[in-house]
């Protein structure tokens, strides 16, 4: 029977919460880096017991850890980030030059096809990849040293490298999101890259046709789809059918069109779950009631799924990296929260469990399904 594993990193440490394929009954491991920062664990498709996990504090810095038994045991691997001394310059708040420098690893993005290949986001933003299952890294300079790289400005939590998407169908064609720059996509591995935001609306910025500066949240695509990529940006979801030379809105009719993640069901390339949150200064859910809002037709039209979630006096936020699906036939969504609830629902979002409750905050979540 298959087994699934919800990898979990939270601002006090990681932990592994296991079941068996019906998803009833839960096993939580951890807290493993106890203390630390994990602001992302992720799994290697090529090889079940290939974990990465990225941790940090202001004090220690920056450690990438791997377990190659499933994290079991973890061990730091090479986190010497060849980035001291970059040369380049990006926009500060105000407008003023601010030289780049390495702060923490957001997110990591094993490859599909080889355990030891593994691409890491970092702030500031710019893309590292190691082909060595971590050990050394190299950065992927096209994208910082992009034409609009010194345009480039932070969101509210840094100027980070936060989405990373490696095309199923062509491992050479990645989209990446940059928080506040925008969307990019490469079609050679990383050594060019197009901006991809035509079509996208940011009040906040000066000029309305401008290509970079929007505050991207999440990407999502469905592997059949590789040209669809739907996006939760600082307000609005958006879809775009063309790879990301052009979006249109498809916020429709959700209470509110701000939040952090976007997923798309495991079967269903046109089944999309968004949690929105009621505004960019108050990151809690609408009248304080957790909702997952589920849209069966790629967007526009959306139904919330509350059975299981509290639905009163609820104030946590859902960050971007804190939600995912499994790939089992009814498809498993997961999420977490800055209160520490990790929810699963092993129906595609009808009904909702808490599987952990009381964790710190959930800053991300992944999902292995392994055979």
């Amino acid at each position: 029977m298959a087994k699934v594993r919800v990898l979990v990193g939270t601002r006090k440490g990681a932990f592994l919460i296991t079941s068996d394929g019906q998803r009833r009954d839960w096993k939580i491991d951890g807290p493993f880096f106890a203390g630390w920062e994990v602001m992302h664990v992720n799994g290697s498709p090529a090889d079940p017991d290939r974990l990465y996990a990225s941790q940090w504090t202001d004090w220690h810095g920056q450690v990438i850890q791997r377990s190659d038994d499933g994290g079991v045991t973890w061990n730091p691997v090479g986190n010497e980030f060849p980035y001291e001394g970059v040369a380049g310059t990006h926009q500060w708040y105000d407008g003023t030059p601010h030289a780049w420098e390495f702060k923490r690893v957001w997110h990591v993005e094993p490859s599909r096809e080889d355990p030891e290949k593994v691409y890491a986001g970092v702030e500031d933003a710019a893309l590292f990849l190691s082909t060595d299952g971590g050990n050394t890294w190299g950065e992927l300079a096209g994208l910082r040293t992009h034409t609009t790289g010194q345009t480039w400005a932070p969101g509210a939590g840094g100027l980070c490298l936060h989405t990373i998407i490696i095309d199923p169908s062509d491992p050479r064609r990645m989209y990446v999101a940059i928080s506040a720059a925008g969307a990019f996509r490469t079609e050679d591995g990383g050594e060019t890259w197009a901006v991809a935001t035509k079509g996208l609306q940011s009040n906040f910025l000066p000029d309305p046709e401008a290509s970079v500066g929007h505050c991207v949240h999440r990407l999502a695509i469905h592997p059949s789809r590789p040209n669809t990529v739907f996006m939760q940006k600082h307000w609005d979801v958006c879809r775009s059918d063309d790879a990301g030379d052009n979006w249109r809105e498809i916020s429709g009719n959700l209470p509110s069109d701000f939040g952090f993640p976007i997923v798309v069901h495991a079967h269903e390339p046109e089944t999309i779950y968004v949690v929105p949150i009621k505004s960019d200064a108050e990151h809690y859910p609408p009248e304080g009631k957790l909702r997952v809002y589920r849209s069966r037709i790629g967007g526009n039209e959306w139904e919330p799924l509350t059975k299981g979630l509290p639905q009163s006096d609820c104030y946590v936020n859902v960050l971007r990296d804190a939600m995912t699906v499994d790939s089992l036939d009814s498809c498993g969504v997961y999420f977490g929260t800055t209160g520490g609830q990790v929810y699963a629902s092993a129906d595609s979002g009808e009904s909702w469990q808490a599987i952990a409750e009381h964790l710190p905050a959930v800053l991300s979540v992944e999902v292995q399904t392994i055979e």
